[in-house]
């Protein structure tokens, strides 16, 4: 993908534009593709950006460590519906399940007790879990979003609990190397960005600690590029099933709660945070630590992201979230989206083409084909009022429905005495060739 020179030209204009207003020392900014950086901005000088230079990516660590959780859920080895202290034993915080965790819905305080564990040497978990009351619980759970880094330290305690490795050996092992995300690391590693706070009136720079997290670091230890965070985005946008199975991650970027109520802007997934632009619908996450902020934003069915990485800790007057959100949004309006190229199809399996066609359902008409890539039988209302029905085969006659509406839902193929195909009845909806049936 090669970005339209009015394109590039929007974001050059955006990145400089939040440079010089948000007074940060240096911004870089990555249009991506497919996992790849087709396009980097970048402003400042401290240092000057590059698609290789380290930054700090604060809670954008929590996408990782959701997606350990969710490797061990699908290897049967947690059930995330079940409570904290089944992993944890003794904690007193053991009643939040790990789902609500995930989803910053468990009621948990926002920050571990003693000094904030950003901007000062990490502690061990035994240190963490003795820090731990009944106290830390200030909200029923499911009852308001919450935002918990603390519940992501605990999370790295189930990991690390189960798997019986540390939370970054895990990480490294599961998740970067298979991505091949080498660039990304636990401490920093030469060249990388030195944080800074600006001072509010004079524009000095401080520079700040640099501190492991200790047992905090799964909520936003670490270190990344520009260029390895795009292969995250990738990941996000297509799975690759050696790491997390695409249903998984489409679980994982579903809502759970609405971070803003009244306006539905921007939600919590299991780990991953939406934002809606119009029609859009954005995944990805922020972060901040000490001295830097970071975003990325997914656009999941085109492939489109952005990565931004800023070396201090605030932009004054912008939000880096939504500094995100119009990056992409300004891509996308500029761009224009390009079909997926048709190929050949396969004809389907004999006892699968009598399901195939035109069918009625109450004066509705919908069409059924064959997917051979993934078998799967396809149903869709051609006025495309509702997104296409999938079903996977569980038996002679039997099919279960894998995504749209009806996923879940049971399929029976009806026959007449004569063996023919008459009607397929989904979850009691009978569709048949006729669009005016006898009742």
């Amino acid at each position: 993908m090669t970005l339209l020179p009015q394109t590039v030209s929007e974001i050059n204009d955006r990145v400089a534009q939040a440079q010089a207003i948000g007074r940060v020392p240096s911004l870089v900014a990555g249009v991506v593709q497919s996992g790849t950086v087709v396009h980097l901005a970048g402003a400042g000088e401290l240092p000057v950006p590059d698609p290789h230079t380290q930054y700090r990516i604060g809670s954008i660590t929590k996408t990782l460590t959701a997606t350990l959780i969710l490797q061990l859920r699908d290897a049967g080895l947690l059930d995330l519906d079940n409570q904290l202290y089944r992993y944890l034993p003794g904690t007193p915080v053991g009643v939040v399940t790990l789902r609500q965790l995930l989803a910053h819905v468990g009621g948990l305080v926002r920050e571990p007790a003693g000094d904030w564990w950003e901007r000062s040497a990490g502690s061990d978990l035994a240190s963490l879990m003795a820090g731990l009351s009944p106290e830390a619980l200030v909200h029923p759970p499911f009852r308001r979003q919450h935002y918990s880094n603390l519940a992501y330290g605990l999370l790295g305690a189930v990991v690390e609990q189960i798997t019986g490795q540390s939370w970054w050996e895990v990480v490294h092992e599961r998740i970067l190397t298979p991505l091949k995300m080498s660039r990304t690391s636990y401490s920093p590693q030469e060249p990388f960005a030195r944080g800074y706070v600006v001072h509010p009136w004079h524009g000095a720079l401080r520079e700040e600690p640099r501190y492991d997290a200790g047992a905090m670091a799964p909520a936003g230890q670490l270190w990344s590029t520009v260029s390895d965070l795009a292969r995250w985005t990738g990941f996000v946008a297509s799975p690759d099933p050696a790491v997390l199975a695409a249903e998984t991650v489409d679980e994982m970027c579903s809502p759970i709660a609405m971070l803003d109520p009244d306006s539905w802007q921007r939600g919590q997934g299991l780990g991953f945070q939406m934002a809606r632009d119009g029609d859009r619908v954005y995944v990805g996450h922020t972060g901040s630590m000490p001295g830097y902020l970071a975003v990325f934003w997914v656009h999941r069915r085109s492939g489109t992201a952005v990565v931004a990485f800023a070396n201090a800790y605030n932009m004054r007057g912008i939000d880096v979230g939504t500094f995100g959100v119009q990056l992409l949004s300004a891509v996308l309006n500029s761009e224009p989206e390009r079909p997926a190229p048709w190929r050949p199809g396969a004809m389907p399996p004999p006892h699968v083409e009598p399901l195939t066609g035109r069918w009625w359902f109450m004066g509705m008409e919908y069409e059924a084909w064959w997917d051979a890539t993934r078998n799967e039988l396809v149903i869709a209302r051609l006025d495309g009022q509702q997104k296409p029905w999938r079903f996977r085969q569980e038996g002679p006659g039997q099919w279960r429905g894998t995504a749209g509406m009806n996923h879940g839902e049971p399929l029976t193929v009806r026959r007449s005495r004569s063996g023919a195909v008459v009607a397929l009845d989904i979850a009691t909806f009978v569709f048949t060739r006729d669009p005016w049936p006898a009742m």
